[in-house]
């Protein structure tokens, strides 16, 4: 369908694509290597002039697009899946030099990448006939939107950014994918990988500063905005979109609590629980933020998470044995300090870390918990997206489903028990969109993601969520005149 060729070089000349072909622009700019500190290479600052075109594209494309059939996009999708696979080692590579993660988890995001994009080739959305008798026959249908706009966050740029591009060209709508400013680049290759696969316009990517997004958001011809990133961008993104009306689904913050019983294996747990609080150096939407112990096993749970945080390595993503990379980008960098500066201001007790090493490169934070702080202080009430979580204690269950329900998020929560009926108990009282018992972040493409009250609106993934890029429509069969 396209024309890119075998050429494919995942490591130089970064550019958008618009129309089917790579696009540069006049202004440049760069990210930056965040474990380092050093620059990476240039990539395209676009212009109103380039939305427009690729809006343009865009509209165009979905003439064509749109009367498709599902295994003509399925066959360009796995096509895509196949592809992103062959050069898993190299996006790995690159996301690990632009985003900072190690590259074991660097590897399994690519990993997820070509996995969402295979599983959504399974939730196809057929015609239904809600019911037909001798004079009419009643079909529920979905339609595609039109152009889509996907806006991706730094923490993950190519697994969410291949769970927007699946589901919406399956659907039958083109999408700009719009990564950020701080990552650009492994979204920007993945535009240009897909140039093989899908006609011109279909899968279109652009880089750009912080004004892009509202650009974006603000022009009338997107149908509608996918969005993941943070809570405040989240509601001037809806803020824009209601402008002409565009749908929206919004994947926005959270402030996951974990609710740990008295009777689980306490050095099990706290080395789990620990791991999935500082993963991606907690910059995940979904990490653990905040743990409440059961107070009977307060002391021993602290201790045992203080002694594995202490053999946590962090580090630049290729060194052997790193667990913990960088902070992705220097404004990331510089709100987490502020809750480091909190420590002496709010009399925190520090169990582990409290101090960062900054003779170093790079935007390193020493893995960090705070052993009970006060209920309503910023640690507790507030997401800091970096490896500082606060442990807390719990009595009565009542009271923790309270506590733990006490905030504006609604994203995630866990519970962790050996009775199973204590666990799903409590589960089932918390106000999120994912909960889990006995883990915590483990997603599946065939399962709706999204969040209650603040963390989002509408929610992503499953055949719900492919549901979110199409109209629905009754079709109304009357047998006789």
């Amino acid at each position: 369908m396209g024309s890119a060729g075998p050429q494919f070089d995942i490591f130089s000349d970064y550019q958008n694509t618009i129309d089917g072909r790579l696009s540069s622009t006049k202004s440049t700019r760069h990210g930056v290597n965040p474990a380092t500190g050093k620059p990476n290479p240039e990539v395209p600052v676009s212009t109103q002039e380039d939305v427009d075109n690729a809006v343009a594209a865009g509209l165009k494309a979905f003439e064509s697009w749109k009367k498709t059939t599902w295994a003509e996009r399925a066959k360009a999708v796995s096509a895509f899946a196949d592809a992103l696979e062959k050069h898993k080692d190299d996006f790995a590579k690159l996301l690990t030099q632009e985003q900072g993660k190690p590259i074991q988890f660097a590897q399994g995001e690519i990993a997820a990448g070509f996995t969402w994009l295979r599983a959504f080739l399974d939730l196809e959305l057929k015609e239904e006939v809600i019911k037909e008798d001798d004079e009419k026959k009643t079909i529920q249908r979905y339609t595609p939107l039109g152009l889509v706009v996907g806006i991706v966050p730094w923490n993950f740029p190519v697994h969410l950014a291949c769970g927007k591009i699946g589901p919406s060209v399956l659907t039958g709508n083109p999408i700009i994918i719009k990564p950020s400013p701080f990552t650009p680049y492994c979204d920007l290759k993945l535009g240009e990988l897909a140039q093989q696969f899908f006609p011109p316009g279909v899968v279109q990517v652009l880089s750009g500063g912080d004004d892009l997004g509202p650009m974006l958001t603000a022009h009338p011809g997107p149908a509608k905005i996918s969005f993941t990133g943070s809570s405040a961008t989240g509601k001037k993104v809806m803020e824009s979109a209601s402008k002409t009306l565009k749908r929206i689904t919004l994947e926005l913050g959270g402030n996951d609590p974990a609710i740990v019983c008295k009777d689980i294996d306490v050095e099990a747990t706290a080395q789990k629980v620990t791991s999935l609080a500082f993963l991606n150096s907690g910059q995940i939407c979904l990490a653990i933020k905040r743990i409440y112990v059961h107070e009977d096993v307060y002391e021993q749970f602290r201790d045992a998470a203080v002694k594995f945080a202490q053999t946590i390595k962090s580090g630049e993503g290729n060194e052997e044995g790193v667990f913990l990379g960088p902070v992705q980008n220097s404004m990331q960098f510089e709100k987490v300090k502020t809750f480091f500066s909190d420590i002496e201001k709010e009399k925190w007790n520090v169990a582990v870390g409290g101090k960062n090493d900054d003779s170093k490169p790079g935007y390193f934070i020493a893995p960090t918990i705070i052993d009970r702080p006060a209920e309503d202080s910023r640690i507790v009430t507030e997401e800091p997206f970096g490896p500082i979580v606060p442990l807390l204690t719990w009595k009565d269950e009542d009271d923790v489903v309270k506590r733990a329900n006490n905030t504006k998020m609604g994203l995630g929560a866990s519970v962790w028990s050996k009775d199973l009926d204590e666990a799903a108990r409590i589960a089932k009282q918390l106000d999120a969109g994912s909960v889990w018992v006995n883990t915590h972040l483990e997603v599946d493409p065939h399962a709706p993601f999204g969040g209650h009250k603040e963390s989002g609106i509408g929610y992503e993934w499953s055949k719900g969520g492919l549901t979110a890029f199409c109209n629905v429509q009754s079709l109304f069969l009357k047998k006789k005149v």
